[in-house]
């Protein structure tokens, strides 16, 4: 295996900060997102998740998972709102997203979150959509947030749109 390389990504990190840290604009995101999960469908998990997006519109909008007795078809917040956004304002750039989950209607139960593999996918689809990173927000216990500057911080090797292109030309 001497033809073997070591692949490293300066992009694959996360900070940390206290939420008190953090600008006015992304507290009220965070805020949006946690009165979002209080109001998520998720009579079987007990875990809501809320997400809020701002767009480069100034528009804030949010969403929640909503959960199914058939497992597979239950939606995730963040997937949700992303397309909700689209489709209602589909020329708006996704610039922050926050994501917020409890494991109860307590607004003391914050739990970490972050998105799972299809929602990092979707978020990964509009950052090579609109040619720019989306900011991402996920608040955790004792009010702690972790960013990530962009889908890249959580999402290493993602589909992009070369591989697709590259796999529809082969058909």
């Amino acid at each position: 295996m001497s033809s073997s390389k070591k692949l490293t990504s300066e992009s694959t990190f996360l900070y940390q900060y206290p939420l008190e840290e953090l600008s006015n604009e992304v507290k009220t995101l965070i805020e949006r997102a946690k009165e979002a999960s209080y109001q998520a469908y998720a009579p079987y998990s007990g875990f809501r998740v809320g997400a809020a997006l701002l767009l480069d519109n100034g528009e804030i909008l949010k969403a929640n998972n909503q959960e199914n007795v058939s497992f597979p078809v239950g939606m995730c917040a963040e997937r949700i709102l992303l397309g909700y956004a689209h489709a209602n304002f589909p020329n708006a750039v996704p610039k922050k997203l926050a994501i917020a989950a409890n494991r109860s209607a307590d607004a003391n139960s914050q739990a970490t979150v972050s998105p799972c593999g299809m929602c990092r996918q979707t978020i990964n689809e509009y950052e090579n959509k609109f040619g720019q990173a989306i900011e991402i927000y996920m608040l955790g216990p004792n009010e702690q947030v972790f960013f990530a500057p962009g889908i890249d911080a959580l999402l290493p090797l993602s589909l992009m749109i070369s591989t697709h292109e590259c796999f529809l030309s082969r058909q």
